[in-house]
């Protein structure tokens, strides 16, 4: 079932959820088999913090990797992953279906990864949805900023 706040971000912009099976989403590899697309169409969401304790979400291609060099110069100091609770605790989401919709407390970073794509698929806030988007688009309503920070 899909978070409400969720819910609520997605019919404010007009987009629709897909649900699939429990946990069939929960990589981006899976999440690409499910939907028939690419693995680099699948945005997956990092949740990192900072030394200074604040957390941000970095959104990118689901086949590459993150540059902790590259992180290091958005946030100007060195950050890590946040650890599975932690997630919870600040996203709602459980590692798996992180998602960048209804986060209203962390700055959001879109990797230019993902603009090479006409469609990309972020989760819905859980191991088992997805919404159908657009590199432009999520910029836009997540007034998030782009970044480079793949490797």
């Amino acid at each position: 079932m899909i978070p409400a706040k969720v819910k609520d971000f997605l019919d404010k912009h007009c987009l629709l959820a897909i649900e699939h099976e429990e946990g069939s989403t929960a990589t981006s590899v899976m999440a690409a088999e499910k939907l028939g697309v690419e693995v680099g169409q699948i945005a997956k969401s990092l949740l990192l913090k900072n030394k200074e304790g604040q957390f941000f979400l970095i959104l990118c291609a689901g086949d590459k990797k993150i540059s902790s060099s590259k992180v290091k110069e958005i946030t100007k100091s060195k950050a890590e992953f946040t650890k599975p609770q932690e997630t919870i605790d600040v996203t709602g989401f459980a590692i798996g279906g992180v998602c960048p919709f209804g986060l209203d407390n962390v700055p959001l970073y879109i990797d230019k990864s993902l603009s090479v794509y006409d469609a990309v698929y972020p989760a819905a806030g859980t191991a088992s949805s997805s919404v159908k988007t657009s590199f432009k688009q999520l910029l836009g309503i997540l007034n998030a900023k782009e970044c480079d920070v793949t490797a």
